[in-house]
């Protein structure tokens, strides 16, 4: 008797619900990076380089100091400093950021596929799972309910950024800045040292998530880790109207789109396997779309985001 036998309808929403915990944890990430950024009035379309890079250094990281916490560790920093450069390549006046972020994501792909090469091949520590279906005899139940304690620290980090723009002083500069350039320095914020400080904070987020993909899952190091994941942040943030508590439900949307496929390839339907697998991108195509309708409401943005600048 196979697994789909003995299991029966369950099976499918099992295979639904571990995918949808792996797939989701690095949109958090990366996501929650990229709302610290465009409340600050910036938009860094080079997170998916930051995601990349992250994942490669988490990898060599784990490998050499044989901690995969060292390896997320370092996926953060390099991710802060990163972003560090986006940050002040953008503070230069006439910069635009969508050019710079392309720019940028470009060459923190180009990097980790020079750099990373000689870690494809080896073995690196992973990061441990929790075992939260160990009451069950079911090895489908166990292995659906294996969750990475990243999948949690990223749940706790929206709720934590929620209360940040919500309820303290400094979540309050940086949403004034976000929202009004010439209003932030009548307070007498600091603009740019503000922006890009956040630029970093966002970079740092998603360093994690990439540290996620090569600790984890798919828990290896290539070159074709990301698919785009990146890039895809973006248009969950324009969906989830720069809430973090939105984001967090985006990217768990976004994570059962990508969870569809190998989910249905568990339970045995092979059939269009790739045109499933497709589904992420095409969510973002809908999110983009609908995000950007005349009729749809904008108070959400942040002011300097609607500027031509």
């Amino acid at each position: 008797m196979t697994s789909v036998d003995t299991l029966g309808w369950l099976a499918l929403p099992l295979a639904l619900l571990g995918g949808v915990i792996r797939t989701a944890t690095p949109f958090i990430f990366v996501s929650l990076g990229e709302c610290i950024t465009e409340r600050s009035g910036r938009i860094n379309l080079g997170l998916e380089g930051n995601l990349v890079l992250g994942a490669m250094c988490a990898y060599a990281a784990s490998y050499l100091f044989g901690s995969p916490w060292i390896g997320v560790l370092a996926a953060g920093l390099v991710g802060l400093l990163f972003s560090a450069l986006h940050g002040v390549i953008c503070s230069v006046r006439r910069v635009n950021d969508t050019a710079a972020g392309i720019s940028l994501l470009i060459l923190g792909t180009g990097l980790a596929f020079f750099a990373g090469k000689p870690f494809i091949e080896p073995q690196a520590p992973q990061l441990p799972n929790i075992p939260l279906g160990s009451w069950s005899t079911l090895p489908q139940v166990r292995a659906a309910l294996d969750v990475n304690p990243l999948f949690f620290l990223g749940i706790a980090a929206a709720f934590a950024l929620h209360v940040f723009f919500k309820r303290t002083g400094l979540g309050l500069m940086v949403r004034t800045v976000g929202d009004t350039e010439d209003g932030a320095r009548a307070l007498g914020f600091p603009v740019i040292p503000t922006r890009i400080l956040a630029t970093m904070a966002g970079g740092f987020m998603a360093g994690i998530g990439g540290s996620f993909l090569s600790l984890s899952y798919p828990g290896s190091w290539s070159e074709g880790l990301s698919s785009g994941q990146g890039i895809m942040a973006v248009a969950l943030v324009i969906f989830a109207r720069w809430s973090p508590l939105r984001a967090l439900g985006a990217s768990i949307l976004f994570g059962a789109a990508g969870a569809i496929g190998p989910a249905l390839q568990g339970i045995g339907v092979t059939g269009y396997y790739y045109l499933f697998n497709a589904a992420p991108y095409l969510l973002t195509l809908v999110v983009l779309i609908v995000s950007s309708s005349p009729t749809r409401p904008s108070a959400d943005v942040p002011g300097e985001l609607k500027l031509n600048r």
